[in-house]
């Protein structure tokens, strides 16, 4: 998992060795939140555009409180913030199955799904702040920087892992049994995983605590534009996956097979996750920078081929090589954004980003639904290679705005 075995192992020591396992499941539900929405509220009210709209609903929500629970447990410690918010989306979630299949008017579901994107609790960045901090605490200085970007890399792959077998279960899920059961699963997990997650001894180990002497950076230190161009960046990403998934929907719809969806989507997972591992390997002058423009038009190249394809097969090959490039694009935009995450700030900093990408995977599935249902499918598949471009945009504009090479902070301990 890391490049020197001692390190890796002083922090899987630190964070125990529980810990990955349950981080990554507690991440599940995350990932299943906006597919799992979509996929309900089309197969229960008969509309792509209804629920692309309830899936933008929950990214608004998420959009509005995401980055205030990172600020929240920043200051008061993520135990305090995590256990009351997953009690309360995993009872939203539950909730949400029937009142779907109930009479009630539209407005309804979608101020429900509004409150389950706000009461989301966003594992990744909350996983990443705690990582960050342990690694100042346990980790020499000499190897912090060589752990961090491992770490990095092991996060992001877990990230794109779930953003794929999210989806991968809520199309196995409504395929196999009913599409209710994917929301019902995610309810229970958020349940159990994540109060487990909030739980763990690490969480008093995060930057926020009050034996934390860390004083907090001033918020305007989130605005500089070499963070913010990064937090477009991953923007783009959940652009691309709202775009991609909902196209895809919509291009086996016309057959019948749109709970297939989410089976064909987890095709993007193999290269991903292994190329996302991977990265942690690559060489130092083969920067953050570098590997995510050359990434980044990896995907744009596969993304133009996808928007080109008209069969089955060739989807599943252009899926596959799309794999290639995102993993490696989001390792370098994460790692990124912990180097340049401001001071007592790293929550707040890593939940924008999960924001973001929630937020534009939730309206990028609605412009796209509504794209499906007016344009067609074969329109709608151009989409994603619109998304790739703007995260080569982004990365072109964070060089611009980088002109001194890749800042590579000390780590210090909270």
């Amino acid at each position: 998992m890391f490049h020197t075995r001692p390190s890796g192992n002083a922090l899987v020591r630190a964070a125990g060795l529980s810990y990955f396992p349950l981080a990554f499941v507690a991440r599940l539900p995350f990932a299943m939140m906006t597919v799992g929405v979509l996929t309900l509220v089309v197969a229960e009210r008969g509309s792509v555009t209804l629920g692309g709209l309830n899936s933008a609903a929950a990214g608004l929500g998420t959009a509005l409180a995401g980055p205030l629970l990172g600020a929240l447990a920043d200051r008061f410690g993520q135990r305090r913030v995590l256990v009351p918010v997953g009690l309360v989306n995993a009872t939203l979630l539950g909730a949400f199955v029937l009142v779907v299949a109930s009479p009630a008017a539209d407005l309804v579901v979608l101020a429900l799904s509004v409150l389950i994107g706000a009461s989301a609790p966003q594992i990744a960045p909350m996983s990443r702040s705690r990582l960050v901090a342990i690694i100042g605490r346990s980790i020499r200085p000499r190897d912090r920087e060589q752990v961090l970007s491992g770490t990095m890399a092991y996060e992001s792959a877990a990230d794109e892992t779930v953003f794929i077998v999210g989806p991968f279960l809520v199309g196995l899920l409504a395929t196999a049994i009913a599409p209710w059961l994917a929301i019902a699963g995610a309810s229970a997990l958020t349940f159990v995983f994540v109060t487990r997650f909030a739980l763990h001894p690490t969480g008093r180990l995060d930057p926020g605590t009050s034996s934390s002497p860390v004083v907090a950076a001033s918020a305007r230190e989130l605005l500089r534009s070499p963070l913010l161009t990064v937090v477009a960046g991953t923007l783009g990403i959940g652009f691309f996956f709202g775009a991609t998934l909902t196209s895809l929907t919509g291009f086996l719809a016309v057959d019948g097979d749109g709970d297939r969806a989410g089976l064909l989507y987890g095709v993007m997972g193999i290269g991903s996750a292994a190329l996302a591992l991977g990265s942690a390997a690559f060489p130092a002058r083969f920067s953050l920078r570098a590997r995510w423009l050359a990434f980044g038009s990896l995907m744009l190249a596969a993304a133009i081929a996808y928007g080109c394809a008209r069969s089955v097969p060739m989807l599943v090959v252009a899926l596959a090589v799309l794999g290639c490039g995102i993993g490696p694009t989001l390792v370098s935009q994460y790692s990124l954004a912990a180097r340049l995450s401001p001071a007592g700030r790293s929550a707040t900093t890593m939940t924008m980003l999960g924001s973001a990408v929630v937020v534009g995977q939730a309206v990028s599935a609605a412009v796209t639904g509504v794209v499906v249902d007016r344009l067609g499918a074969g329109t709608a598949q151009a989409l994603p290679a619109v998304a790739a471009a703007l995260i080569v945009a982004a990365g072109f504009a964070h060089t611009a705005a980088t002109s001194q090479p890749d800042r590579r902070p000390e780590l210090v301990p909270a």
